[in-house]
């Protein structure tokens, strides 16, 4: 069992001893406390690795407790995870570093929850054993997150600028700062964008280099808010972005205005006015997002706003072919990443492992449809069970490999959707590049026979789910119908994948590819 407590408060004994049971089935030690000031006591003296705790407690609230236990030195490093809170509490709960959870979170929500905050933690700590807030540091993003980095660096009271340059999938490495003094976020720069917006930009960046110098400042704040308010207004930003990513323009679309100055609304929002003040001079999505002082998911938001309201259109964008490479799958940058992914949480000398990604069909056909799709791609080697057709739906088995770079490599793994694999989903999840959901062009029978599987996987910390709807020659899917079944699919990305006997299948393979690369 692990020597890190867990300290469970909540004012419902039975709901809480039901956490405390499912934990430490999982090896933690747990205590369990009735009401604020019971949790209190114990966490001066126990020193709580994480704290699980009910908004809504008794003799001392979760706010009032959390604030004193930030405070003392003994508990300044104890992460909460903030249960019961709405969606518009979280920011105000929720520390640097926190976690919250709905009304409506089960156990196994409160356990995901917890090992997340744990192994966040543990990574900082790695980083911490060779760093110091008065001495330079550097590392690799895929160990530690901007936010992660920032949490550090705020339980540390530290003074000093953190530099991120960064490795996008189209290949750009663009780079910026972020400056804290006594671990508050104090400015941020990246290229035309300053402030809040350059910081949401950079928290998104997951593969590069980080680095850290101690500095005096000499220059006024740009942030003026708590470090606290401006992390969980990012994450809340991002989770808005993710979920209306299908729906945003891309930043290559042109733009133009389509009613003539006239005849606009005389009064508008500010962001709103200066988002048309700036489609007078230009002509794309992204010149505008660069252009506008505010972040970049509230202008995607007002130009989308916009367009519904027929104000602006979007003309059709023109992405630049994908570079040169000898993979049929993946592109350069591409291959950087996936090399990056798979060496998360290794010692940087070690070869990368094989990365993992699931595959959930809704039906034995599908599997082989799309099997057959890969056995055409070179370099996909098939596993020969699956090529001699031997695989079933309550297989549990590797379905193919995709050699990346002659090291680094993506095992395709068939993972049961049967109810009796349950216990096995979210650990088959774990450390995956993502799961890819097969269906077939009836897409609400797909939907809801993979619905069960679909929920326990994407609830995983850090899941990411692509449902792949297989067209065979003759299938027709209407708008009509994926508006209809759009909400059995959740917000997870949709692809539509057709399969054309004659063609080769690499060119709409690359592209289902490129949305799961890291």
């Amino acid at each position: 069992m692990s020597s890190d407590l867990i300290l469970i408060a909540d004012g419902n004994i039975g709901r809480a001893r039901r956490a405390a049971t499912a934990l430490e089935a999982a090896g933690h030690r747990c205590q369990v406390a009735s009401h604020g000031a019971s949790a209190l006591e114990m966490a001066l003296s126990e020193r709580p690795r994480v704290i699980v705790i009910q908004a809504e407690l008794p003799l001392l609230d979760a706010d009032k407790l959390a604030e004193i236990l930030r405070a003392n030195p003994r508990t300044r490093s104890a992460r909460f995870l903030f249960l019961g809170v709405e969606a518009q509490r979280a920011g105000e709960l929720g520390g640097v570093g926190d976690s919250t959870l709905s009304a409506g979170a089960e156990t196994n929500d409160v356990h995901d929850a917890v090992e997340e905050l744990l192994e966040r933690q543990a990574r900082i700590e790695c980083l911490e054993e060779r760093a110091s807030i008065d001495r330079e540091f550097e590392g690799a993003l895929a160990e530690l997150r901007p936010a992660e980095l920032l949490e550090m660096l705020n339980v540390q009271r530290a003074t000093g600028r953190l530099m991120l340059m960064s490795e996008l999938d189209d290949g750009s490495t663009p780079d910026g700062w972020i400056q804290v003094s006594e671990g508050e976020i104090h400015s941020a720069e990246s290229g035309r964008a300053s402030a809040e917006k350059a910081l949401y930009r950079m928290l998104d960046w997951q593969f590069g280099d980080f680095y850290f110098e101690p500095n005096e400042i000499s220059f006024s704040a740009t942030i003026k808010a708590p470090t606290r308010s401006v992390l969980a207004e990012g994450r809340r930003q991002r989770d808005e972005w993710n979920r209306l990513a299908p729906k945003l323009p891309p930043m290559e679309s042109p733009v133009k205005r389509c009613v003539d100055r006239a005849d606009l609304p005389r009064v508008v929002h500010p962001l709103t006015q200066e988002v048309l003040d700036l489609l007078d001079d230009l002509n794309s999505v992204g010149e505008v997002v660069d252009r506008c002082g505010r972040p970049d998911y509230q202008v995607l938001r007002i130009l989308h706003t916009l367009a519904e309201r027929g104000i602006i259109e979007f003309g059709r964008a023109r992405i630049a072919p994908v570079e040169a490479s000898i993979h049929a799958l993946f592109h350069e940058a591409q291959c950087r990443r996936l090399r990056t992914f798979a060496q998360q949480g290794l010692a940087r000398e070690t070869s990368p492992p094989t990365s993992k990604l699931l595959v959930v069909a809704a039906s034995e056909s599908i599997a082989e449809q799309f099997a057959g799709l890969l056995l055409k791609v070179p370099g996909v080697e098939l596993s020969q069970r699956f090529e001699r057709g031997e695989i079933g739906p309550t297989d549990l088995e590797s379905m193919a490999r995709i050699d990346v770079d002659g090291e680094c490599g993506i095992d395709l793994v068939h993972l049961p959707s049967v109810p009796s694999f349950e216990p096995l989903w979210t650990f088959a999840g774990h450390r995956a590049l993502g799961t890819i959901f097969l269906q077939d062009a009836r897409v609400g029978v797909s939907a809801t026979g993979l619905a069960e599987i679909a929920g326990a996987l994407s609830r995983a910390p850090g899941a990411r789910t692509f449902h792949v709807v297989m067209l065979s020659e003759g299938d027709r899917l209407s708008p009509d119908d994926l508006r209809d079944n759009l909400s059995l699919i959740d917000d997870a990305s949709l692809f539509l994948l057709p399969i054309e006997a004659e063609k080769d299948p690499s060119s709409v393979l690359r592209s289902l590819f490129a949305r799961i690369v890291p």
